[in-house]
């Protein structure tokens, strides 16, 4: 029901308005690819954001939410004309949402130039981790180098030497490539990134055969994984060469993937198995609103719903004061599904990340199961280069 709300308010250019009151409010531009092939994962994104709305019963630290849900449709340059928008036209207090590196990097300046705040409840360049880092800018996921390193001291651990590395040629491929190299200390026999619209992966899969790696390590990002997984398993290469993934084989795409997913290997800082009670009221009111498993974008996204009641609660509503509201952000206390985290020099998540492997529920359903602690309280590489304090 939600979602088919969701997909008219974007058709037609309007918000969720919360409260018939336009003078006492926080406004929210949720921006997130809603259409074409990746708009599972904004249904994802969307659903797990508008939850936490519905707990928290349409209000923002008691006041009312005014959300605008917002279509980048994958593009950056769609992006950039929302960043105008959502900044000028509709003088948001906060931009939240966003799945994908290139659409984060096309809408950053105008949105923190104009000291509005942005929390980014999925992509994790490192341009904005590092040198080009804000007080107006958050994430309530994690840098994407972190989990791809966490996979690299994952597969370390195993005593593979030689892997064969495919990522997606864009930024965060790069990223995911760089957080992998940086814990596995082996030979990479190979890396190619093809593009990110490409689906058919024969050619690849023949690469690594003729390499013979002990492992794979792929970061194929959005709708072409299906495939790529798919493939991978068909191929028989799976029984006798390991797939470890970023992002790839994980909750969105695993009902669609299927048995071909079982025993692939990664790693998040939250699974659907987490073993806390706020994790576990959440998986339970995700599942009962919208009839499925909700994946770590899901989390991600409720989790920044959660940040901003929070921050909005400790400003006792003034979010006009741009600098104390951001304060509030860094500060902010709740009760995280995730478990205890606090922010880094450069607003990203220092926190632990987990090995996870695909497995069944006893319903059949398939998700990201918690296999044990891989790094604790990590850094992401870049927050050195921050010149913030």
């Amino acid at each position: 029901m939600h979602y088919k709300l969701t997909t008219l308010i974007v058709a037609a250019g309007l918000s969720v308005c919360m409260s018939a009151s336009a003078a006492d409010k926080v406004k929210i531009g949720f921006v997130s690819t809603l259409s074409g092939p990746q708009a599972l994962l904004g249904k994802h994104q969307s659903d797990g954001f508008m939850l936490a709305v519905k707990e928290l019963n349409g209000k923002m630290g008691g006041l009312p939410a005014e959300i605008s849900q917002n279509d980048d449709q994958f593009k950056p340059d769609v992006a950039r004309q929302l960043a105008e928008k959502l900044v000028k036209k509709d003088q948001v207090d906060v931009v939240t949402g966003l799945l994908f590196s290139n659409v984060l990097l096309a809408l950053y300046n105008p949105i923190v130039d104009s000291k509005t705040i942005l929390i980014t409840a999925n992509a994790g360049a490192s341009q904005v981790a590092g040198k080009q880092c804000s007080p107006y800018f958050f994430s309530s996921a994690w840098q994407t180098d972190q989990a791809p390193s966490a996979v690299g001291a994952y597969v370390a651990k195993t005593g593979a030497k030689k892997v064969f590395i495919i990522a997606s040629n864009y930024q965060a491929g790069q990223d995911a490539a760089n957080g992998f190299k940086r814990t596995f200390k082996g030979q990479v026999v190979q890396e190619i990134y093809p593009p990110l619209s490409q689906s058919d992966f024969s050619a690849e899969i023949s690469q690594i055969a003729a390499t013979s790696p002990d492992a794979v390590f792929a970061f194929v990002a959005g709708s072409p994984a299906v495939n790529f997984v798919k493939q991978y398993a068909a191929s028989g290469l799976k029984k006798d060469i390991p797939l470890y993934s970023a992002f790839t084989v994980y909750g969105p795409y695993l009902e669609t993937i299927g048995d071909a997913a079982l025993g692939s290997r990664s790693a998040g800082f939250w699974t659907p198995d987490m073993d806390n009670p706020a994790s576990k009221r959440f998986v339970e009111a995700f599942r009962k609103e919208y009839g499925y498993v909700p994946s770590n974008i899901s989390a991600q996204a409720y989790e920044a719903a959660k940040l901003i009641d929070a921050a909005v609660t400790q400003v006792k509503g003034k979010v006009e004061d741009r600098d104390a509201f951001a304060k509030a952000i860094r500060e902010a206390r709740y009760d995280s599904i995730r478990g205890p985290f606090r922010f880094g020099k450069n607003n990203f998540p220092v926190q632990n990340f987990y090995a996870t492997e695909i497995a069944r529920l006893p319903d059949g359903k398939l998700i990201e199961s918690n296999r044990g602690i891989l790094l604790k309280d990590d850094v992401d590489p870049y927050a050195a280069e921050c010149p913030m304090k």
